[in-house]
């Protein structure tokens, strides 16, 4: 796949890309189908390991301690944490830039600074080539949650990127 064209195709006159029309901004895009099941999942194991925990039995032959309770309901909690933390990513385009929200980072970025916006073959998620020479994940963008939907958001933004270069980019 092309590394300068999300989806692979070829721009030019010899095989035009059909160009995507340019979204109304503010505009985010995150993988709402796996927001939805991660957080589906951290609710329900929150219930059951809650549940369990409740129901352990405090008095009797074998018993259970407040504490011993208290660590099954934790135990869910930390596990929604961890998938709240999973559903994080997103990308929000404005009239002065964007902003990647990936697991653990915020990164707020000027049009200027963004170069290209890739997403080859293989790639896990979208990529923006920026200014200075690195580059940034935007995990928000994964072909895993849907390939088509991924390859239309990669080259919605990067229209949006075009549209908003810097002149002396051009």
């Amino acid at each position: 796949m092309n590394t300068s064209h999300p989806g692979g195709a070829e721009t030019g006159p010899a095989s035009p890309e059909p160009r995507p029309e340019l979204p109304a901004l503010p505009v985010t895009y995150r993988p709402t189908a796996t927001v939805a099941v991660l957080m589906t999942l951290g609710a329900l194991a929150f219930v059951t390991l809650t549940a369990i925990g409740l129901a352990l039995p405090s008095e009797g032959p074998v018993r259970h301690s407040i504490g011993e309770q208290a660590a099954f309901c934790l135990a869910g909690l930390l596990i929604w944490a961890v998938l709240a933390l999973l559903s994080r990513p997103r990308v929000t385009a404005t009239e002065t830039g964007l902003t990647v929200v990936n697991l653990t980072s915020v990164r707020r970025l000027a049009w200027a600074q963004v170069v290209r916006v890739n997403l080859r073959d293989g790639d896990s998620w979208a990529s923006l080539d920026l200014h200075d020479g690195t580059a940034l994940p935007v995990m928000a963008i994964q072909p895993a949650a849907g390939r088509e939907a991924a390859v239309r958001r990669a080259r919605a933004l990067r229209a949006l990127v075009d549209a908003h270069a810097a002149p002396d980019r051009d």
